[in-house]
């Protein structure tokens, strides 16, 4: 997927988690923050960020902040990403053979997951969830507790359990990682969820993605230690 139109930017501060202070050309600007995570050890004070204009003039905000620098590293902070990532790499085929319907946020009981496929007499769902937190090459999710992820690994394992396939893929907004884990410090009951549904069959996916300032495309399968 790509962002046409980015600009680089200094972090500022982040008032509340839907927008930030950052110093653009000179000029200290408020923009929309494209990810409600907490996000702290990312977007830390005179840090490089990059945004992306939007081309509504009449919007509040004019910018979205979209990637950051950590180190030498460029980390893609837009939430909505993983999602518009997995659709473009499933539908190139790189994801279930013959693959003849994908569709997007589809209700099954009560459940309501991210993708829905089918693929000769094959089917079923996905959920993506989107990875941003990295310590010395490993990465983790999440970054702050998610009971609404927990209920998604809870509704994949019920899915397996009556017949669908079911996967959890996790986008690593980054490059050149070396491995991913549940983060078990900051939520232990969702590594717990996680492990449950791998050993009921729910497939756990991990693919770190090439990220330049106007561009991000998922590249290769990481190792996952659960």
């Amino acid at each position: 997927m790509r962002y046409p139109n980015v600009h680089k930017a200094i972090f500022i501060s982040r008032p509340n988690r839907f927008i930030a202070r950052v110093l653009l050309e000179g000029e200290e600007l408020t923009v929309h923050v494209k990810n409600t995570g907490r996000c702290k050890e990312l977007l830390v004070p005179g840090c490089a960020v990059y945004l992306e204009k939007s081309a509504n003039p009449a919007r509040k905000t004019a910018y979205d902040l979209v990637a950051v620098e950590k180190g030498e590293r460029l980390i893609n902070m837009d939430s909505q990403a993983p999602n518009k990532l997995f659709e473009e790499w499933a539908r190139g085929g790189h994801f279930v053979p013959g693959l003849t319907l994908l569709r997007p946020e589809t209700t099954w009981g009560h459940s309501r997951f991210d993708f829905y496929w089918e693929g000769g007499e094959r089917k079923g769902f996905v959920e993506v969830k989107g990875c941003t937190l990295e310590e010395e090459g490993w990465t983790y999710f999440p970054d702050a507790p998610t009971q609404r992820g927990v209920k998604h690994l809870e509704e994949l394992l019920l899915a397996r359990e009556q017949g669908y396939e079911a996967a959890v893929c996790f986008i690593i907004q980054m490059a050149e990682v070396r491995g991913f884990s549940p983060n078990d410090r900051t939520h232990p009951e969702f590594g717990a969820a996680l492990r449950k549904a791998a050993a009921g069959g729910v497939e756990v996916l991990a693919y770190e993605c090439k990220i330049i300032p106007g561009e991000v495309v998922m590249t290769q399968k990481v190792p996952v230690v659960l």
